[in-house]
């Protein structure tokens, strides 16, 4: 079971890709494993020291409308949060999540420090994707 965040590639260059631990209640388990989960827009943001998940919207049963978009804790190593804390600040980076997972009872959040796109990068890669798919459909039919 994987539920993916389509528009991380599109907005974001992604420079290094990590894994976190998610805490969540029993019930968000359960619509996670159901894929009642969304990721479109979410980010990680550091408070006090610790990461948390930010904006990702998960339908728990029973869960009210205004808990299904709250602030949840990220698992990971001091040295591993004073690093990604570093790097966010220097190189002036993103955490967004790519995908959140389940490993074997756990639920896994995929991470990466992403670099936000320009407009005008946005509008090249597509023209970039519209030409290469051209390419292969003209070689398709020769």
């Amino acid at each position: 079971m994987r539920i993916i965040n389509r528009k991380v590639k599109r907005d974001y260059k992604i420079v290094e890709p990590f894994e976190a631990g998610v805490v969540l209640t029993g019930a968000e388990v359960k619509a996670v494993r159901a894929k009642r989960a969304n990721l479109t827009g979410s980010y990680a943001k550091f408070v006090e020291g610790e990461l948390y998940l930010v904006n990702v919207k998960i339908n728990a049963q029973g869960v009210r409308e205004s808990q299904t978009t709250r602030s949840r804790k990220l698992l990971l190593h001091k040295n591993e949060l004073v690093s990604l804390a570093s790097k966010v600040k220097q190189k002036r980076l993103t955490i967004v999540p790519i995908a959140l997972y389940t490993k074997g009872r756990l639920v896994k959040a995929e991470l990466a420090l992403a670099q936000s796109k320009k407009r005008f990068e946005k509008k090249d890669a597509k023209k970039q994707k519209d030409i290469e798919r051209e390419v292969a459909r003209e070689l398709k039919l020769a």
